[in-house]
């Protein structure tokens, strides 16, 4: 008895310790930077909660005290801003402190209002693990929930979609899995945003929201390569999962390369090819001379002196004229490498002296290679099925494609002279573009969920990027992102082997 109420002293002077180093470096109640608008307390508190929001990380860092949020009223500290319409809100979340209270809560949250007793619907873990959607249907009435099948989520993501509300979470590593979807009678414009519960009156708890991503879906009925949203130019910390926006743009932007130097990204847009500062900046357009219509399919060579472009050439059937060039890095008249067209560039060999590509001949869409040097391509691939995206390893051992020969698309891998054909992944996803990292020891590649055909890879839609090793272990989830085609059809490895650039989208404002 005399050890359990030491315990909770020693908890609560802890508690209190952090509570004072917070409030004297947090905003008070009002505007705040980054996505949201505002922060408030809901009912009766008997503590204000805070919010201190990084520019660098942009890392929210919450406080919150109150009673609970449960039953017809709630206490708690909530971040927010208003908006209309659909969306989709994903964070990860992890208290800072092992906390008083084991119903402590933290999450994402939607609310009519920000009356104590107002409907709500929102993806919460608790301090014992408990995780699960929490609603309440109409004013006053009793929360309700859906729990999840797993404990200790730190992956939460909450979306609207017309009048319903779904919710998913997952496990570090892991990709996500529903645990509710419930139909609401929410207003258009309704409250969004994070918040932290301390489930005790007298106890401030916090907890801490990194990769927080609002997104606008693609509208009913858009079409693709004429509706296009706002892009995000992303770098993501492979070891950590920290990612960072560097550039935002109304524009159509698609796959990121990495520079050799590590210094800048060459991205297309539009047609057209632009570099930018790794760390952001404004953009400059590459020089292409006539090579005006470039799709997303580019690269450098391991020298780090050419650039390889995929450009429809005006003078090959028209919808089916892709033709691979190669010009200087900093830009000028592109040099024909393949007379056959489509031809989509993919890699090059370590030893900058032969391209891989994706061909389609005769409606067969198979893997080739072709000399620098120029003369006949030479063909890799003939199985009855689309292969893609062919990346040869940095030691020149073997070229990863992916292939939807075993019906779902797959990552696969073979020698540079098209032997020993040999799948790597075996899963549900669908998986594209295996990119290996400059030191060899891992793959980033783009994963489609099962309900999108094997042979497609289209944009805005829920993806991955999964980190696999070249022995074929289970994939672990680095990134999950609104994105698809444009997101990292390409090598986009800091030469480090330590970050990834990509691409994410929203059809609402960066």
């Amino acid at each position: 008895m005399k050890q359990n109420f030491l315990n909770l002293f020693v908890k609560k002077f802890i508690n209190s310790i952090i509570l004072f180093f917070m409030t004297a470096t947090v905003f008070g109640q009002g505007n705040i930077h980054g996505i949201f608008s505002n922060h408030s307390d809901i009912g009766k508190v008997k503590y204000p909660g805070t919010v201190k929001y990084s520019d660098e990380t942009s890392i929210y860092t919450i406080s919150g005290s109150g009673t609970n949020m449960w039953f017809t009223d709630d206490e708690f500290h909530f971040v927010w801003k208003k908006m209309k319409g659909d969306f989709i809100l994903r964070a990860n979340m992890a208290f800072l402190n092992e906390g008083i209270d084991p119903h402590r809560k933290a999450g994402l949250i939607i609310r009519e209002n920000l009356e104590s007793n107002s409907p709500y619907a929102d993806a919460v873990v608790h301090g014992d693990g408990l995780t699960s959607m929490q609603y309440r249907v109409t004013p006053g009435a009793n929360t309700e929930q859906f729990t999840a099948s797993v404990e200790g989520a730190s992956v939460l993501q909450l979306e609207r979609k017309g009048n319903i509300i779904t919710v998913s979470v997952a496990l570090k590593g892991k990709p996500l899995q529903q645990v509710g979807s419930y139909e609401f009678n929410f207003p258009e414009e309704a409250y969004i945003g994070l918040f932290v519960c301390a489930h005790n009156p007298d106890v401030i708890e916090a907890a801490e929201f990194s990769n927080v991503r609002l997104v606008v879906p693609a509208f009913e009925g858009f079409k693709p390569y004429q509706d296009y949203g706002h892009s995000r130019l992303e770098i993501l910390e492979v070891e950590t999962g920290l990612r960072k926006v560097i550039y935002s743009t109304e524009d159509p932007i698609e796959a990121p390369n990495w520079s050799r130097d590590g210094t800048y990204l060459i991205y297309n847009s539009k047609g057209l090819l632009f570099k930018i500062a790794a760390n952001g900046g404004e953009p400059k357009q590459i020089p292409t001379d006539f090579a005006i219509r470039n799709n997303n399919d580019h690269g450098i060579s391991f020298d780090g002196k050419k650039l390889a472009i995929s450009h429809h050439a005006e003078d090959r059937p028209e919808g089916n004229n892709s033709t691979v060039y190669v010009l200087p890095i900093e830009g000028g008249t592109p040099k024909e490498m393949t007379s056959k067209s489509p031809s989509y560039w993919h890699g090059w060999s370590p030893d900058d002296q032969w391209l891989v590509y994706t061909g389609g001949r005769d409606g067969q869409y198979d893997i080739y290679k072709i000399s620098i040097n120029g003369g006949e391509e030479i063909r890799l691939t003939e199985a009855d099925a689309l292969d893609d995206g062919p990346e040869f390893s940095p030691d020149g051992k073997f070229i990863y494609f992916n292939s939807s020969r075993s019906g779902k698309m797959q990552i696969w891998r073979m020698n540079p002279d098209g032997s020993n054909q040999e799948q790597i992944t075996k899963d549900e996803f669908n998986n594209w573009f295996a990119h290996p990292s400059p030191d060899g020891k891992q793959i980033i590649i783009l994963s489609y969920p099962e309900d999108i055909k094997a042979d497609d890879h289209p944009h805005y839609k829920h993806v991955m990027l999964r980190l696999l090793s070249p022995d074929g272990a289970e994939p672990v989830v680095k990134a999950y992102i609104y994105g698809g085609q444009g997101t990292i059809n390409v090598p986009s490895w800091s030469p480090d082997s330590k970050k990834v650039a990509f691409v994410s989208y929203t059809f609402g404002k960066p």
